[in-house]
């Protein structure tokens, strides 16, 4: 949790950006993310140097910064006067950046105009607290709370509280340490919130109680889990290849970089790629990631839009012939697991109850040819601002055999559901990952529940429909009358009084 001072200094620094003349919220993360890395970088260089703090002790040492390069470091021009600083970095320092940042950094541009923001941005930067720690990552989260807008293909930010519970229930049945061999993937990932939360979600349960971190107090206070029991091998596997995600939006794509990156990623391995992972290129560029590659999916892909027919690959056509994005990416969810691997997706409530003959397709292939596990459904304000779309995550296992599916009724996450999303006691989030651990399909059978179990039958019996209220019982709670005889009487009284109050009116005037 980023603390009250912490989130202050956030705000100061968003707000220099704004009045210098940088105010779309994309803009200003995007060069804060810059700042961020030049500023890693240096930290990075500082520690490499150091053969007791080398990530890779034993190993020859190769810095990042030549000889003739130690001036372009963050502390060597981070008390540059304004004029001076600006021309640097502007210049020879975003050179260097585009170097040595990897994919996501080569197309980086220093939008600053006025020198005096640089300087206030850059000493700003200079007093956040990147070197350890969740402080980092939590840093990055609240900026990213500030995107308030929906892009132009219909992506946005998902909530981290629905994410962290969606993460949690995918990962709720594993009971050994398999979840550190395991490749997960988002093919639309966005700033990268799905992956961080595995690699949170990862390092609390392989964290001992002792190696529990614990600074502050009151609200203030928080929590570093080291992963004190994870094995060097473990750790390595974890920060380099255990998370993957792809992206066509150049700027989402180096948000969610460097948001791994202050999670702990290695920023040495970068595992988001530019992509559109519908398209025709995108098995033909990874072809060992394309196609029953990854353990575990997570995604929550684009509501709207259609592609070009013809850049679709035919893969995902043989599941559904159609071009609506949100189909397409189930039956790409689908391709990208290995057998027996799982999936949670949040779709619109199109996809489950829509006649069209591609929808029907998409809902029969995970209903005859996988395990479709669970429906949650999700109230309609989730995802405001945003949008007000109403939706629902789909669990599934690619292979396997359909028996009974499982639906949640989820009818309020801890926030208000207006523009406004304030905190409100009611959350059901919490009773739905308790009831997923413990569900079973001979008791959980009362619709009028908020979690039950349907047999497959039932659904394959209404074409495949997957909404909640085609299953779920209504209990109308029964309002007792008077007879009428009755109602006619107290209607004779009240006349009456009525009567006697307007002659004792009428005696008045």
């Amino acid at each position: 949790m980023i603390t009250g001072a912490l989130r202050s200094k956030v705000d100061r620094l968003w707000d220099e950006f704004w009045t210098g003349g940088i105010s779309n919220p994309l803009s200003v993360i995007e060069q804060i993310t810059y700042l961020i890395f030049l500023r890693r970088l240096d930290e990075r260089e500082t520690a490499d140097a150091r053969p007791h703090l080398r990530r890779t002790p034993g190993k020859p040492y190769h810095g990042l910064f030549g000889p003739t390069e130690q001036g372009l470091r963050w502390q060597a021009f981070k008390n540059l006067g304004g004029d001076e600083m600006i021309d640097l970095i502007r210049g020879p320092v975003f050179a260097h950046l585009r170097r040595v940042g990897g994919e996501f950094m080569k197309d980086a541009n220093l939008m600053v105009a006025k020198p005096s923001l640089l300087v206030s941005a850059v000493r700003m930067i200079d007093q956040l607290p990147l070197t350890g720690g969740d402080t980092k990552g939590d840093l990055y989260e609240y900026m990213l709370s500030k995107l308030n807008t929906a892009g132009v293909n219909g992506q946005f930010r998902t909530p981290r509280h629905i994410i962290r519970t969606i993460v949690d229930l995918t990962l709720a049945d594993v009971t050994g340490r398999e979840d550190l061999t395991w490749r997960v993937c988002d093919p639309a990932c966005g700033t990268g919130g799905f992956l961080v939360s595995v690699m949170d979600h990862l390092m609390e349960k392989y964290t001992s109680a002792t190696g529990r971190l614990v600074e502050g107090e009151g609200s203030d206070q928080q929590t570093t889990y080291t992963g004190d029991r994870l094995a060097a091998e473990e750790r390595r596997h974890l920060t380099t290849d255990l998370l993957h995600g792809f992206d066509f939006d150049v700027t989402m794509l180096r948000i969610g970089a460097m948001n791994l990156a202050l999670h702990g990623a290695d920023p040495d391995r970068p595992t988001i790629h530019y992509q559109d992972t519908l398209s025709n290129s995108f098995p033909e560029k990874y072809p060992k990631l394309a196609a029953d590659a990854f353990d575990l999916v997570l995604a929550n892909p684009p509501f709207k839009g259609s592609l070009d027919a013809s850049d679709v690959h035919p893969t995902l056509t043989r599941v559904a012939k159609t071009r609506k994005t949100e189909l397409l990416f189930v039956a790409l969810l689908l391709r990208l697991l290995k057998l027996g691997g799982r999936c949670a997706v949040i779709v619109p409530d199109g996809v489950l109850f829509g006649s069209s003959n591609a929808h029907v397709a998409v809902r029969t292939a995970l209903v005859e040819e996988n395990q479709l596990e669970a429906v949650v459904k999700l109230p309609s304000g989730v995802f405001k601002p945003y949008a007000g779309v109403a939706t629902a995550v789909l669990m599934f296992r690619k292979g396997g055999r359909t028996d009974h599916v499982w639906f949640y009724d989820v009818r309020a996450d801890g926030f208000s559901l207006d523009d406004k999303r304030d905190p409100i006691p009611e959350n059901d989030l919490p009773d739905v990952l308790a009831r997923w651990k413990v569900r079973n399909p001979k008791t959980d059978t009362d619709r009028a529940a908020k979690a039950f179990f349907v047999p497959k039958a039932d659904i394959v019996a209404q074409d495949y429909d997957l909404s909640l209220n085609r299953y779920k019982k209504v209990v109308h709670a029964e309002v007792q009358y008077d007879p009428p005889k009755v109602i006619l009487a107290k209607l004779k009284v009240l006349e009456s009084e009525i009567a006697a109050d307007l002659k004792e009116l009428e005696e008045m005037l």
